[in-house]
């Protein structure tokens, strides 16, 4: 199997300890990275050593002159990414972008027609579609067992401060850019993505953050005929840690967090239906009582196979090598990624926030 050569532009958080971690693995055997771009002189050093033979230099222009490169990995800072990708595309290099996307819909369909029109492959990274929890959740639901959904709750929350770059608006930073992109995204998957999926309320507050970027969110999402989404990426949750997703659906409720699932529900013919009393409910003698009974219910619950970041960054990798060695269609599509961009640009407009920096 022929190894491809990848370039990473960027040895921060993402860039070395996400797209680097996984190129260090023993068990990737699908690439090797020929070249770090990096504007500190102490991360190129460091890249030297961290990935052996790689080649390294300060600005991504530099790229244009190689030939030799399969994939550029566009992991700087997120202001960054429409401009550096639509240059990297232009010159005809394949191109995976970290999240978010862009900062609007105009520049992510911009840079979808130019890699159209380059024959180029464009990619964004968002590999929590291929989280072990979330996979799980997709195969538990297809079951029916639940029965139709009717709810989706998804919680990316925390009781925790920021104060680095991506509390920053003129950074394309706070939470709605920064961990929004993963939320939205399994909101959107699970209402498949509807063309007419819309932002039914939003609110953006601050709460513990150090910047103008806000840290509060709550974002409800729906589709003609199909579930309420309600989101919510909260940085002052103090009691938030009891699930990552909540389903609920018109036979019983599916919840899991990353690690572990459980679900309760009734079956089909188990619990006969009561005939509706149009008067009042009474004992045997005549006392009024309210609704009770004993249901039939089934309840499941078991642990995810695989640790949700690697896993999902190794799926993600795995996929993205079939489309650009084999010519395989990509399973998370640039336009899927356009259209999470479109729900933030939308929440933004319903809540502008005052820039201060």
């Amino acid at each position: 199997m022929k190894k491809l050569k990848v370039a990473i532009i960027g040895q921060g958080r993402s860039g070395r300890n996400i797209h680097g971690a996984y190129f260090k693995r023993p068990d990737n055997d699908l690439y090797d990275v020929a070249l770090v771009i990096e504007t500190s002189a102490a991360r190129r050093e460091r890249a030297l050593k961290e990935y052996p033979g790689c080649e390294v230099c300060a600005d991504y222009t530099a790229l244009f002159a190689r030939k030799d490169i399969d994939l550029v990995v566009n992991a700087a800072y997120s202001h960054r990414h429409y401009d550096i990708t639509r240059d990297l595309l232009l010159h005809g290099m394949n191109v995976l972008v970290e999240k978010p996307f862009a900062r609007n819909y105009y520049e992510c369909t911009d840079l979808m027609r130019i890699a159209r029109e380059q024959g180029v492959v464009l990619a964004v990274f968002q590999q929590s579609f291929l989280a072990p929890y979330y996979t799980g959740t997709k195969e538990f639901l297809k079951t029916g067992k639940i029965g139709d959904i009717i709810q989706v709750n998804i919680r990316f929350s925390g009781f925790a401060r920021r104060w680095d770059w991506q509390t920053l608006q003129c950074k394309l930073g706070g939470s709605v850019y920064n961990t929004g992109p993963h939320p939205i995204g399994l909101g959107l998957d699970l209402l498949d993505f509807d063309e007419n999926a819309c932002v039914a309320c939003s609110r953006l507050a601050r709460a513990f953050t150090s910047g103008d970027g806000e840290d509060c969110a709550k974002i409800i999402l729906t589709a003609p005929g199909k579930a309420i989404v309600d989101i919510e990426i909260n940085s002052n949750d103090a009691f938030g840690e009891g699930y990552t997703l909540k389903v609920f659906g018109t036979r019983g409720t599916y919840q899991c967090n990353m690690n572990t699932y459980k679900a309760k529900y009734i079956l089909p013919g188990e619990n006969p239906a009561h005939a509706p009393v149009k008067e009042f409910l009474q004992d045997q003698d005549g006392l009024p009582v309210y609704c009770s009974e004993n249901l039939v219910v089934h309840e499941e619950e078991a642990a995810f196979d695989g640790e949700v970041f690697k896993a999902g960054t190794q799926y993600f990798y795995q996929m993205l090598y079939e489309t650009l060695a084999h010519g395989a269609p990509l399973a998370i599509t640039p336009e899927h990624a356009a259209q999470i961009i479109r729900v933030i640009e939308t929440v933004h407009a319903q809540n502008p926030l005052p820039t201060i920096y």
